[in-house]
């Protein structure tokens, strides 16, 4: 039997505006993070969808209450994702469009794509996130903490599940399809079409949400991005316009902890991982107790208790 839960999360978006800067000392977090709910609107709907047209495929009674629970848990994160995104385009109303495209891309996939590669997409995206998303949480004091709490708690919640499901995609996947290869052969397109996922969040921020606002080029995530801006001051017919500063959402972490997490990228896409035996961020562990506790997760740093 699975041993995921399914916990279902209102964080008050409605209450009062949502900022789209909402870790002030991290601009650049701050955008990156939105895009992250742009994305997961749109794949985990494609998510829902996959695991409806895969059900028919499952043969073991363990793999489809493997995937009842993980869809659950997706179509929750969407709904919440859901909620901050409409609070951003309360204040920002071209943003629509941009979910609107992201959400078409994803569409297209489950129009014109296999069962076979959308399997294999969920299962190669998602066994990147324990590692990078233990970078994140391992760093909640930085990332987090000091930005508004609905926001921050959204993420936190979302990660650890993610944590927690780690292993549910390239279970599905390998009960279905069963082919390392097939899905290393996939992930250089899977990896492309989530960069142009990245691309069009971001770039609907630079044109739709004023700079004052959101103070850093939300395209500066990209190197290429960097780079043409830079070339751009040294020749002037190839400026591009100035959307901002350009730090990096990363930028106060340790290279260490930066580099364990590109290795545990890397490592994710080989043939044999197995997610199971990852090294585990330990916010993930307090999180579970907590909420077993009883504890406001929706307000996770102001709800009145010390994290330990």
């Amino acid at each position: 039997m699975t041993d995921l839960q399914i916990r279902k999360m209102r964080f008050a978006f409605a209450d009062h505006d949502v900022p789209f800067r909402w870790n002030e000392e991290n601009p650049a977090f701050s955008s990156m993070a939105n895009a992250v709910s742009f994305l997961a609107i749109g794949f985990e709907k494609m998510i829902v969808q996959m695991i409806r047209e895969a059900k028919p495929r499952f043969t073991d009674p363990a793999i489809a209450e493997e995937a009842e629970a993980f869809v659950r848990q997706e179509g929750q994160h969407s709904t919440a994702h859901r909620q901050h995104v409409a609070g951003l385009i309360r204040s920002y109303p071209g943003l629509r469009e941009t979910l609107d495209r992201v959400i078409g891309e994803f569409d297209d996939l489950t129009t014109n794509t296999s069962l076979e590669y959308r399997l294999a997409y969920t299962a190669d995206l998602e066994a990147t996130f324990t590692p990078v998303f233990k970078l994140m949480l391992d760093n909640d004091a930085t990332l987090f903490a000091p930005g508004d709490d609905r926001v921050a708690s959204l993420f936190l919640w979302h990660f650890v599940e993610e944590v927690e499901h780690r292993s549910s995609a390239l279970i599905i996947f390998d009960a279905v399809v069963g082919s390392d290869l097939y899905r290393m052969r996939m992930a250089p397109s899977i990896f492309r079409h989530v960069m142009r996922m990245v691309r069009i969040a971001c770039q609907g921020f630079n044109d739709h949400v004023p700079v004052a606002d959101r103070l850093v080029d939300s395209m500066s995530m990209f190197a290429t991005h960097r780079y043409r801006r830079r070339l751009g001051r040294l020749l002037p017919a190839l400026r591009v316009p100035d959307e901002g500063t350009m730090p990096r959402a990363f930028d106060r972490l340790p290279l260490r902890e930066q580099l364990v997490a590109l290795a545990g990228v890397v490592r994710s896409q080989l043939p044999g991982h197995d997610p199971t035996h990852e090294t585990l961020p330990e916010l993930a562990e307090v999180w579970f107790r907590r909420f077993d506790e009883g504890y406001d997760v929706t307000r996770w740093y102001t709800a009145g208790l010390t994290i330990g």
